[in-house]
């Protein structure tokens, strides 16, 4: 009997991991879907096209770097986790709050995520790289 009440505590405890993984899935969606709304995306043409004014911004961790990266004059790198602390010193004091900035990741999202921040923090010509480093190196740029 001891084992029944073991299984049924295991199969509830699985039942209510799965049901927060679900639920955070749908708040993250949701949080993509406001920063969708309100940040534009740029194809990796469009970016090719741009001239060396614009600030790229990685937003990767250390580690990912090694998948590539895009190769621009301007080019920072500040990890998603820690944009709101650096922002301001890192971008701010050295090109103010009008200069254009893409924010790129490996596949969209914490671009798209960083962008959004960045846009709420004061920052107004604010894009994404739409498919991050991935959609860049799939088009065949280096």
């Amino acid at each position: 009997m001891i084992e029944d009440k073991d299984t049924a505590h295991l199969d509830l405890e699985d039942f209510a991991s799965r049901r927060a993984e679900v639920y955070l899935t749908e708040k993250f969606q949701n949080l993509i879907d406001e920063a969708k709304e309100c940040i534009n995306e740029i194809e990796p043409h469009q970016l090719n096209l741009e001239d060396e004014t614009i600030l790229l911004l990685d937003v990767r961790e250390p580690d990912e770097f090694a998948s590539g990266y895009l190769r621009k004059a301007n080019h920072l790198t500040i990890p998603r986790g820690r944009l709101e602390f650096v922002a301001i010193k890192k971008i701010f004091q050295q090109y103010g709050t009008d200069v254009k900035i893409v924010t790129y990741c490996f596949k969209g999202p914490r671009g798209l995520l960083a962008a959004f921040q960045l846009k709420k923090m004061g920052f107004k010509n604010v894009v994404n790289l739409n498919g991050g480093v991935l959609n860049w190196l799939a088009k065949g740029y280096t």
